[in-house]
């Protein structure tokens, strides 16, 4: 757990007036369906900033599931496609210690300051990778960012190791750069 998560978690009683276990406690009474609603019942109903009732309600959801519980469930079924996922991972941390990734449910967001990558295995023969270039042109290539909407500006579909080269690696550390 990294430090800034720990002072939040350590401060959260004097903050909110219940630690984390007693928000775990109400939060699995209600039961939200969404992420988005957990956080608004935190704010109107008990007076939680937006930053705390966030926090509780990602470490509700997600105290049984590890990141790599996350990334595992994202790849059952789809197995051939970790190699290039575990590649990616491996680049996008030699472009500085600055880098963060963070799993979440469906994809795993690669971030900086801000999100610069997106990894979505999205068939069971293809991973989308999400970029963020703005005002970058598409290609045939480096296409326009489809279902990832304005999470990031452009997608490239991967099939195999093969598929990550120079020229996506180029893309990739251009979008790191540009997160700063």
């Amino acid at each position: 757990m990294d430090k800034a998560l720990q002072t939040m978690i350590s401060n959260m009683p004097d903050k909110t007036g219940k630690s984390l276990e007693q928000w775990k406690k109400i939060l699995k009474a209600k039961a939200f369906a969404k992420h988005s609603e957990g956080v608004k019942f935190l704010k109107k109903e008990h007076g939680v900033t937006h930053g705390f009732a966030n926090t509780i309600v990602t470490l509700s959801k997600d105290e049984n599931e590890s990141s790599d519980d996350l990334v595992t469930n994202q790849y059952k079924g789809k197995e051939a496609l970790f190699p290039i996922y575990k590649k990616l991972i491996s680049i996008v941390k030699e472009f500085g210690n600055d880098v963060t990734i963070t799993p979440k449910k469906t994809s795993v967001s690669v971030i900086r300051k801000r999100q610069f990558v997106l990894v979505k295995p999205a068939t069971k023969t293809r991973i989308d990778l999400g970029l963020k270039l703005p005002n970058k042109p598409t290609t045939e290539r480096l296409g326009g960012s489809g279902p990832f909407g304005a999470m990031c500006t452009h997608r490239v579909q991967l099939h195999t190791l093969n598929d990550i080269d120079a020229q996506l690696i180029s893309w990739m550390k251009e979008a790191y750069t540009l997160a700063k």
